[in-house]
């Protein structure tokens, strides 16, 4: 069966947007896993532009679903996952003056490093996962640093859906899907688990929930979206709903 992650960085854009108490992440973890979510993510950034430590803190506390931090490769963060132990520790790229994560880890580039990171994580217990791109040569350095899981950034595909209003049959379309099935069975023919996400929603996400072998999507920035007019809980619903329908 196919599982959500349900990233709740953007409830904490709004409490920062006011430098606040609320709305309170805490509170949003518990809304999605009333709604069913599998999983909550979190990105802990370097700059602290949403999630803050305590938040992780607490979220890692109160759940009773599995925790994904999203999170830097540099040694404050790997202590930081190592003293928290989340139940997955997600590798992500990480610009200061980007609006959102933007490109996959460049594992290829950094394997020496990555390797060190990956098997400090895994040593303290955690499941270490890589946020890649669709790309063969990352699969394969991604095999080889150790990681466990690879979530393919669907974000060009997801670009390419909105462009042409979802025509699946336009060749750029189907080409981008077919770019991260692709990727999802040379994960899975590595040993590893295939989960994917970025930019997905109540639109896109049938035909990447339907692809063979994904095991996870990582939501976030949609389901919030939806949430303000339906509410967390029920936004949660929906978009399970379309994934499992997609999956069966």
């Amino acid at each position: 069966m196919i599982e959500l992650g349900v990233n709740i960085d953007h409830v904490a854009t709004v409490r920062q947007a006011r430098r606040t108490y609320e709305p309170d992440p805490v509170w949003a973890a518990v809304e999605a896993q009333l709604g069913g979510a599998d999983g909550i993510t979190m990105h802990l950034r370097e700059d602290r532009r949403h999630i803050q430590d305590d938040d992780v803190e607490r979220v890692q506390k109160m759940c009773y679903v599995k925790v994904n931090l999203e999170m830097a490769a540099t040694h404050e963060m790997v202590e930081i996952a190592r003293r928290v132990k989340p139940h997955l520790a997600m590798l992500v790229p990480e610009g200061r003056m980007e609006i959102t994560t933007e490109g996959g880890l460049d594992v290829a580039g950094h394997l020496e490093q990555l390797k060190d990171v990956v098997g400090r994580l895994k040593d303290s217990g955690l499941e270490v996962s890589a946020f890649i791109d669709a790309e063969p040569v990352q699969i394969d350095a991604a095999a080889i640093a150790g990681f466990g899981l690879c979530e393919i950034h669907t974000g060009p595909y997801a670009h390419a859906f909105h462009a042409v209003g979802g025509d699946l049959s336009n060749p750029g379309l189907s080409a981008e899907l077919k770019k991260v099935g692709d990727a999802g069975r040379r994960i899975i023919e590595a040993g590893m688990r295939f989960n994917a996400g970025h930019a997905l929603n109540y639109r896109n996400v049938s035909p990447i929930a339907a692809l063979p072998g994904i095991n996870e999507l990582h939501i976030g920035h949609a389901i919030v979206s939806r949430a303000v007019f339906v509410g967390l809980r029920e936004a949660v619903v929906e978009m399970k709903r379309l994934m499992a329908n997609a999956a069966s």
